[in-house]
């Protein structure tokens, strides 16, 4: 490829190292954070979506910390820097199970980070959401616990 797809101003503020290392990192990477997923998409669908844009190496889902369960995210990581492109091209902004996903560089996967980072176990911009998404497990968790019962 002759032009590089742009990076994002977001920061994983997780990452372990300088900001100019994350940054080197970026620009190499073939690994891609995808977000704003259905709960209810699976693995398969998305080695089906992905592997448009090129062979994919592997997906790791993105599970609630407490639950082991699917919430929202992944990282999918593809052999070549130049398919990682054509991901970002050509599929971010796609219409996946009824929402629209959306794709960013990744520094690289590293065990652990599949785990949600909210206090309930899943995604942080879940817990603050306050409209309701039936993909995404109805309204957000601060909002949940508001309108439904404490149990005793």
């Amino acid at each position: 490829m002759t032009a590089s797809v742009d990076l994002s101003s977001y920061r994983d503020q997780h990452f372990k190292g300088s900001r100019t290392d994350q940054e080197r990192l970026l620009r190499g990477t073939s690994t891609l954070y995808v977000g704003n997923l259905s709960f209810y998409t699976t693995e398969e669908q998305l080695y089906e979506l992905f592997g448009r844009a090129g062979d994919v190496k592997r997906i790791v889902m993105g599970l609630d910390k407490f639950r082991k369960t699917p919430c929202g995210f992944c990282f999918v990581e593809y052999f070549s820097r130049d398919d990682s492109e054509m991901c970002m091209r050509y599929i971010n902004g796609t219409r996946l199970d009824d929402r629209i996903v959306r794709t960013d560089w990744d520094a690289g996967f590293i065990e652990g980070r599949q785990y949600g980072r909210g206090k309930s176990g899943g995604q942080v911009r879940d817990e603050y959401r306050t409209d309701y998404d039936s993909g995404r497990g109805g309204y957000g968790k601060i909002v949940q616990q508001k309108i439904l019962p404490k149990l005793p």
